[in-house]
């Protein structure tokens, strides 16, 4: 006879279980409606796989699992989703969570399942195979606080001890008792199978009190000739306490914090080994358990196998309940279970009783009185801890001195408060502490993540200040370098009237010989031909096979390759006529030209982007690009509709009106007027500059102002590209403001720096403008598409920012960055077409 150790401390309390194992596990009928927690277990709640209004067929998957410590939930029956919502269920405070309320159809239909194949046994299959049917069954343990079956049985040390735990000692449950002995050999299975995806521990022990003789007998039988050993041991509660019940057998002690499988033992419950039977060899999910229903406010008491969500008053109801001469409602036992306020919660995976004690077994509590000091809760105590001082330490909240006295060791069977002569509920007050630690830790780790996240955003807006600063240096050092370089050359300082022809003269410089534009022009004729020889081919191929739709974008170009044929002619035509000509003749025969023939080419060129754009818009599977296109050709038909309402308002006895000399005199005018307003500006000290920038800046925002009133009212798409411009003027305003109260508040002698500033940046700005003078146009398109494509970068990573601080700025980015990715592909486009 093996043997077995004693429990340290434990009590007797009386047993109670003889009322309800005087009839056999019954059945109950089918209730009105059946309400699904999707969290009946430790760990993460399971993912809902199902909408209201569904039907659903018994042993169907409701909910799987959302995690590795997760299980899914399955329908007990055949019916209608009717709700999913929030509902109260079985936990001591009350609370409600999400459920999914199933309404029986009567049917009982199940869904396609089966289990492993009968020709082979169970040991022809991979421990990690059973293990995954296991997880998908839904199984969770049966016995204790529900941890997921197959997590516990993954250990990542080898198991030496595999234990049954067939003791319940709680008083009053007999759920375990009746089950073994009614289905001993389901159970034997089933531990079979746990001893084979273990690995073959070395001993494999079921652990009966011996007040259940009927249950040992019923067992005997059919562990005999198999290496599981049946062990009796005194009855005393609590000993069927998962670490309990390890001492009791093996006379090990697990680690405090610690689990049994860190000492090479896993512990299971004989309803958990039951339920795994029934998934391996048959495909059934856990949606039934057996539970216990007694109490002496109840005239049957009797053990029922339960469906998974059955309402408590439907158990009830179907055992005489007697509400008036009910002192308490308690699921679970009179020592660890708790009170329930409303009977409409639901039967889950984990209930194995329901106890309606009359006033007699369960009379109101006397009021606790002072301790005094009487140590019996700490000779009760099986976990060897000290009622007494945490107790103390509860009261006064002195959360460490708990921690350090092992609080999380307590396993809160109410031993000590069964045996206080004072009446005083220390259950109760760990675990308001384990509630109130728990609460604790998880606001301090929220608490590091948020500091966390600070700090990277100030490191992340420190690196872009430090980024701007380096770039403003880097801009300051190529102003001196021009200006020190313009020194050099002798250049003095100009008339604001000089700037225009400086300009143009430097750009003469860079601007390519006769010979190199002749060739340039040859080549682009070249192109223009071939580009125009391709598309009559294809528009030929059209006609005979293709729609209508296509011959008309086909038409449109050929119509524009032969504009741009011409084009190109011309060009080199006037490159003959004008051999010597002067630059400024140029300019002016550029601005003479014929509108009516500006309007036809700007008619032609957007009829074939028309056409390119609807191409691109029919092949392409990206709904985010269709998007931008589709914004992009309304703009292009736009400018379509435009050009062909101004050429329609021309005379039509003037086909090639040119400029006049009142025309040429207002051009004229207004560069005089802005040159006039750029050398009085820079002759005024800084002060005045960013004042008249200030007022300046005023005026646009009220502009601004109006114009956002005016879309708001109008419920307009561009409500928030207007907030994000008048945000971007109020920095600005803010900025300049602060640059002024600085200069006011501290006077300097900045004023020649300021000049020196304004002279690179005007020096800057007329090398650019002379560099796009001697740009071709295609080379002009080349750098936008480059900068758009840098500024769509940038500002999808201000959109990704954005989005991840939750700013109130992120619509106004993202239609930033969709304007931009339509800018490009227009510009895209244009570029290509130098290319065909």
């Amino acid at each position: 006879m093996r043997k077995v150790w004693d429990l340290i401390g434990g009590v007797h309390p009386p047993e109670n279980k003889h009322q309800s194992v005087q009839l056999p596990i019954g059945v109950l009928p089918l209730p009105e409606k059946l309400v699904i927690p999707l969290n009946q277990h430790i760990g993460a709640p399971a993912k809902l796989l199902v909408a209201t209004g569904d039907r659903v067929l018994k042993g169907q998957e409701l909910a799987e699992p959302s995690g590795l410590v997760s299980v899914g939930v399955h329908a007990p029956t055949s019916g209608t989703i009717s709700d999913i919502s929030e509902y109260p269920i079985p936990h001591p405070s009350g609370m409600a969570a999400r459920c999914i309320t199933l309404i029986p159809d009567g049917q009982e239909q199940w869904i396609d399942h089966a289990g492993i194949d009968t020709t082979y046994a169970f040991q022809d299959y991979s421990p990690a195979k059973l293990l995954e049917m296991i997880r998908h069954a839904g199984i969770a343990g049966l016995g204790g606080a529900g941890f997921p079956s197959a997590v516990k049985l993954s250990p990542r040390k080898t198991i030496t001890t595999l234990i049954i735990n067939g003791s319940e000692c709680e008083p009053y449950i007999t759920a375990d008792d009746m089950l073994m002995r009614e289905r001993a050999e389901a159970i034997v299975e089933g531990i079979q199978i746990l001893s084979y995806i273990l690995g073959g521990p070395e001993e494999v022990l079921i652990g009966i009190e011996d007040n259940k003789p009927e249950a040992r007998a019923a067992l005997e039988p059919f562990v005999r000739d198999t290496h599981i050993q049946l062990v009796s041991f005194p009855t005393r509660y609590p000993s069927g306490g998962e670490k309990q019940l390890i001492q009791i057998l093996t006379g090990h002690e697990v680690p405090s914090g610690g689990l049994p499988a860190d000492i090479g033992i896993v512990c299971q419950n004989v309803g958990t080994a039951f339920a795994i039977q029934k998934a391996i060899h048959f495909g059934e999910p856990l949606i039934s358990r057996i539970t216990t229903v007694t109490g002496r406010a109840c005239s049957t008491n009797r053990n029922y196998e339960v469906l998974i969500g059955t309402p408590i008053t439907h158990l009830l109801a179907h055992n005489g309940f007697d509400e008036n001469n009910c002192s308490r409602l308690i699921m679970g036992g009179p020592m660890m279970g708790f009170t329930l306020t409303d009977l409409d919660i639901p039967v889950i995976k984990t209930t194995n009783c329901i106890l309606a004690a009359s006033r007699e077994e369960a009379p109101t509590p006397p009021p606790a009185q002072p301790c005094i000091r009487c140590g019996m809760c700490a000779e009760a105590c099986p976990a060897s801890l000290l009622p007494q001082q945490l107790f103390w330490y509860a009261q006064s909240h002195n959360h460490e001195r708990l921690e350090a006295h092992n609080l999380f060791d307590c396993i809160e069977c109410g031993a000590c408060s069964y045996v206080c002569p004072s009446n005083i509920p220390l259950v109760q007050y760990y675990r308001a502490s384990k509630g109130e630690i728990r609460k604790q830790a998880q606001d301090k780790i929220k608490s590091d993540r948020a500091r966390a996240r600070f700090e990277f955003q100030k490191a992340r807006k420190e690196q872009e200040e430090m980024a701007k600063a380096a770039k403003r240096e880097a801009r300051k050092q190529a102003a001196e370098q021009a200006k020190a370089m313009s020194a050099g050359r002798g250049d003095e300082p100009q008339e604001s009237g000089d700037i225009v022809k400086t300009a143009m003269a430097r750009a003469a410089e860079y601007q390519a010989s006769p010979a190199e534009q002749q060739a340039r022009l040859e080549r682009g004729i070249a192109r223009a031909e071939s580009h125009l020889h391709s598309v009559e081919k294809r528009l030929e191929t059209i006609r005979k096979e293709g729609t209508e739709q296509q011959q008309e974008q086909a038409l449109a170009a050929v119509e524009d390759a032969r504009r741009r044929l011409e084009d190109a002619r011309s060009k080199r035509a006037q490159l003959d006529n004008t051999a010597g000509t002067s630059d400024t003749d140029k300019v002016m025969e550029r601005l003479q030209a014929s509108p009516r023939d500006t309007l036809e080419k700007k008619i032609a060129s957007c009829k074939e982007r028309i056409a390119v754009t609807r191409q691109k818009i029919a092949e392409s599977d990206d709904q985010t690009l269709k998007a931008a296109l589709t914004s992009g050709l309304e703009k292009q038909q736009a400018k379509l509709a435009d050009a062909q309402q101004a050429l329609a308002a021309l005379p039509d006895n003037a086909p090639g009106t040119p400029v006049t000399q009142q025309t040429t005199d207002a051009a004229a005018n207004a560069i005089a007027r802005a040159q006039a307003r750029a050398a009085a500006t820079r002759d005024l000290p800084a002060e005045e500059q960013l004042r008249q920038a200030v007022v300046a800046l005023e005026g646009r925002i009220e502009k601004a102002k109006a114009k956002l009133d005016e879309a708001r009212a109008g419920e307009s798409e561009h409500v928030n590209a207007l907030q994000a411009g008048l945000e971007k003027l109020q920095n600005k305003l803010l900025d300049a403001q602060q640059q002024l109260n600085t200069i006011t508040a501290q006077p300097s002698t900045a004023d020649d720096d300021t000049a020196d500033a304004a002279s690179s940046a005007i020096a800057r700005a007329q090398a650019r403008v002379a560099e796009l003078a001697s740009m071709s146009e295609e080379d002009k398109l080349r750098e936008t598409v480059a900068s758009l494509k840098s500024r769509l970068e940038k500002a999808r990573i201000k959109l990704r920012e954005a989005e991840a601080e939750r700013s109130e700025h992120v619509d106004s980015l993202r239609t930033a960055s969709e304007k931009l990715q339509v800018r490009l592909t227009e510009a895209e486009q244009q570029l290509a077409e130098y290319h065909p």
